[in-house]
């Protein structure tokens, strides 16, 4: 059980690393969701990785339990990144309506200005 939880953060962050690593606004985006799913994830293996186990430890429970402080870490950070994701998104394509392009070229606009200032004798 623990390997394949690890698997899959070890996959989530590699294809969040892959994709924030493009050029382009919406696979970035996508990427910085994988990258929260893989933490949440991380976050909630913290708490134990017990099968049919309560979450609060009592006197009819065994001595294995889960702890609920990560499960209501993960809950928390899921609706903070659904909605970070959503602005981001929103942002991402007014700014596609407007350039008529997602990507992302910072170089390019760095040498149109400064071009630009020394074509005008600054």
């Amino acid at each position: 059980m623990e390997m394949i939880v690890a698997s899959a953060i070890g996959v989530l962050t590699a294809g969040g690393i892959y994709l924030i690593l493009r050029l382009r606004a919406f696979p970035v985006i996508l990427g910085m969701a994988l990258l929260s799913y893989a933490v949440n994830v991380f976050l909630f293996a913290t708490g134990r990785l017990a099968v049919n186990a309560p979450p609060i430890l009592n006197n009819y429970a065994d001595v294995s339990y889960s702890d609920p402080l990560p499960q209501a870490l993960v809950l928390t950070a899921i609706v903070i990144s659904f909605g970070m994701t959503a602005v981001l998104v929103m942002i991402a394509l007014g700014a596609y309506l407007e350039a008529d392009s997602d990507e992302i070229n910072m170089t390019d606009a760095d040498e149109d200005a400064a071009e630009n200032e020394e074509g005008q004798g600054v």
